[in-house]
């Protein structure tokens, strides 16, 4: 299993130094991936029930530097040289295909082949409204875009008439750094995301706050026989993961699902996704204070990054 790393890119650690030191840190210490994740605007009354955390309240306040996550990861290119790149995830609606994509290339390129495009389609009903996206369409949008980034990063000549989107006998270059195109890594948890992974994705890429090894089993399949439906095969997508971590000093009450302990705890709570055939986590350690999230990862890194399986 290989273990990626989420980046400060929102708060008083947004900065240019830290994001530098702390990408040079997770490179130096072994881990696999950065990872950037993706806001515009907050706004600053918010009714959408948020997925991703207990209570259901958005985490960052709208005061709040939030940085542009494929921003970042241009900047990060031209401070890393081995460590891999990624957001998690792109919301597809909010831009147009061809943009995002031209940007995804590039850094591809300026990386040399470093950089994983995550995408999804968003859960924030207001941020859709303030960059007049789509809210209602945003799956049947996304899917457009991605069955348009087959063409447009595959072909020589492209050629593309859909319901959102359309073009005609257009060059798009460059596709990506000596391949083809970027791998796509599918976010979101339910059915809908699941068929979008079977159907487009190089990888399911869910986020969960808490997710049973059988749960996740038990989707996974799910995926897998949506990519058999779909004449693909199988084994071309990857089961990888993202999920919140806390390191303890002291050992703590252990929850099915939740990454929440001492190393020793971690690392028994992470061998059934290994058994389970999870290729990558993503980590978003959980601590409010940077100096504070160094010494968890550090200790991450020693104990149960660089441990013997």
């Amino acid at each position: 299993m290989e273990f990626g790393l989420f980046l400060p890119v929102s708060g008083r650690s947004a900065t240019r130094t830290t994001l530098r030191e702390y990408a040079q840190l997770a490179e130096r210490l072994g881990f696999h991936q950065l990872w950037a994740a993706e806001r515009i605007v907050i706004p600053w009354t918010i009714d959408t029930a948020y997925p991703y955390a207990e209570g259901g309240t958005f985490i960052v306040p709208p005061d709040r530097p939030f940085l542009e996550s494929l921003t970042v990861l241009a900047f990060l290119a031209g401070c890393t040289e081995r460590i891999q790149l990624g957001v998690s995830v792109l919301v597809l609606p909010y831009r147009h295909p061809l943009h995002w994509a031209k940007v995804a290339a590039t850094i591809d390129v300026l990386s040399e082949g470093r950089f994983t495009l995550g995408v999804g389609v968003g859960w924030m009903k207001e941020e859709f409204d303030a960059l007049n996206a789509p809210f209602a369409e945003r799956g049947r949008v996304s899917d457009e875009q991605l069955h348009m980034l087959r063409d447009v990063l595959t072909r020589e000549r492209c050629t593309f008439e859909g319901t959102h989107y359309r073009f005609e006998d257009i060059a798009f270059n460059p596709k990506g750094f000596h391949r083809e195109r970027v791998p796509i890594w599918v976010g979101g948890e339910g059915p809908a995301a699941q068929k979008r992974a079977a159907r487009y994705g190089d990888a399911w890429f869910p986020y969960f706050v808490q997710v049973t090894p059988a749960d996740l089993a038990q989707r996974w399949q799910n995926v897998l026989r949506r990519a058999e439906a779909y004449g693909r095969d199988p084994s071309e997508i990857a089961l990888n993961l993202n999920l919140p971590v806390w390191v303890t000093d002291e050992p703590v009450a252990q929850e099915p699902g939740v990454l929440r302990g001492t190393p020793e705890q971690l690392e028994t709570a992470l061998q059934p996704f290994r058994e389970l055939g999870v290729r990558h986590l993503a980590l978003q350690f959980m601590v409010p204070h940077y100096p504070e999230r160094l010494e968890q990862i550090e200790r991450f890194a020693t104990r149960v990054l660089r441990a013997p399986v």
